[in-house]
């Protein structure tokens, strides 16, 4: 479940976008090129954003709950989502 240096529950930043400088987390890997991210509150677990990888910089952390969840298949809610960036201490420029 990786694609190059990108894998499931990595921080990554939007650099390109209308949701330039938001920070997300990697919720599902659609191709080589795509992959899908959300942040728990602009983008939700149940519609998350498709981004092309190279208008992503990825941050060198990796949330291993959010992988956990998601490759184990276990039930994951936007809160959960917010709270683990929170955690991690990464925050979207405002």
């Amino acid at each position: 479940m990786e694609i190059g240096d990108f894998s499931i529950g990595q921080v990554v930043r939007s650099i390109k976008g209308r949701d330039q400088d938001k920070v997300f987390v990697v919720v599902g890997i659609v191709d080589d090129q795509h992959l899908l991210i959300a942040d728990g509150d602009l983008r939700r677990i149940e519609s998350p954003k498709k981004k092309k990888i190279k208008h992503l910089a990825k941050f060198n952390i990796i949330s291993h709950e959010i992988r956990q969840r998601i490759v184990g298949q276990v039930k994951i809610n936007n809160a959960f989502i917010r709270r683990e960036l929170e955690r991690l201490g990464v925050r979207s420029r405002d």
